[in-house]
């Protein structure tokens, strides 16, 4: 009898040990039920505030995410949808969205890349980018540095030009460090940059998933 007890209630546990882990799984699809629309569909370009294809978050570093959804919910960065999605979003809310696109693919960047040519060489060197987003572009030094390698040359580029952006209430990027930075380059450097850091191959992708499933 006693044996059957026991059996019962660790039955019982485990019943309740597996419907709180499928309520769990519940919760984060609804989280990222918002993200999906345009983050899971491969090549999927956003119009504001201008066409560029939205970027690859799978394998970005969670820090990275977490900071970037706060913020997009404090403004200082601005782009009218997202915000509207972040400050949707707790704390809590945040941390799982961050640590869910981190780990949803494992890619091992190479440790050495190809060089850029020697003009757009000197632009990264004038910029010092390789102390901050390491010297593959896929290992930053600090882990709320995005990473760039294999990133779409065409986000790089629009993201980019939002530091060079000021006083427009809709657009814009209001990191000190990246807006002296990226203000010593123009347009047209900035491009070659982009174009350069999405040749690479890296640790970024985008994963199909369906918003429906």
């Amino acid at each position: 009898m006693k044996i059957k007890l026991q059996q019962a209630i660790l039955l019982s546990l485990a019943t309740l040990s597996l419907g709180a882990q499928a309520q769990q799984a519940a919760n984060l699809q609804a989280k990222i039920a918002m993200c999906i629309g345009c983050h899971g569909i491969p090549g999927y370009q956003a119009s504001f505030p201008e066409i560029h294809k939205v970027p690859k978050i799978s394998g970005q570093g969670e820090r990275y995410i977490a900071n970037a959804l706060q913020a997009y919910a404090k403004g200082e960065r601005k782009h009218p949808t997202m915000r509207g999605i972040a400050q949707s979003l707790s704390e809590q809310d945040i941390k799982d969205i961050a640590a869910y696109y981190a780990q949803q693919v494992k890619i091992t960047a190479p440790e050495t890349v190809p060089a850029p040519s020697q003009d757009v060489a000197k632009l990264f060197e004038r910029g010092a980018c390789a102390s901050c987003h390491g010297t593959n572009f896929s290992k930053p030094l600090d882990p709320s540095y995005p990473k760039l390698g294999g990133q779409h040359a065409d986000y790089l580029y629009v993201a980019l030009k939002a530091y060079h952006t000021e006083g427009n209430p809709v657009v814009g990027r209001g990191n000190a460090i990246m807006g002296a930075q990226v203000k010593q380059f123009k347009p047209a450097e900035l491009k070659q940059m982009a174009q350069y850091l999405a040749s690479l191959d890296g640790e970024l992708k985008t994963v199909p998933q369906s918003s429906t499933r």
